[in-house]
Order: C-alpha cells, then structure tokens, then sequence
C-alpha cells in the first residue's frame, strides 16, 4: 500500500526562509544549495532577489544574512504558527 509522508510543497518564502537560515552564519551557494535542498540554478534566482531586497549580502562568495534577515525570519515564524 502506498502512503504519502509529507507532501506539503515549498512556496517561494519557505525558499527563501531556509536560504536565509543557512546562510546565518555565512555561507557559500554549494552548502546553500545542499542545505536548503535545492538546485544550482533555482538558487541563482533566489540569491539575486534576496540581495536586491537587503536580506543578504555577499562577500569574497560567502552569503551571509543581513540584520533585516533577522526580522525577515521572525515574521516568516510568526505567520507559519498561525
């Protein structure tokens, strides 16, 4: 008999959350990309928008969140309580 586990689906903040929790103490796009389960390709796009947001910066290709990041991550938690 096939049982379905979890199949609750990923929308574009649950990305962008585990992006961000990742990259809380600095990280570089292969460990974001394994750690948050995703592709190469899907997070060129991701990164782009959280760093034109002010969610993350990067230096020397380390990504590291942003103190609005933070505040990001405290309403995304909050709003997924609810």
């Amino acid at each position: 008999m096939f049982t379905m586990k979890n199949t609750k689906r990923r929308n574009n903040r649950d990305v962008e959350a585990d992006i961000l929790r990742v990259a809380q103490g600095g990280a570089k796009k292969t460990r974001i990309v394994y750690q948050a389960n995703l592709n190469f390709k899907i997070v060129k796009g991701y990164l782009a928008s959280l760093l034109e947001r002010g969610l993350i910066e990067l230096d020397d290709r380390m990504y590291f969140s942003t103190e609005r990041a933070r505040d990001y991550l405290v309403a995304y938690e909050a709003l997924s309580a609810l």
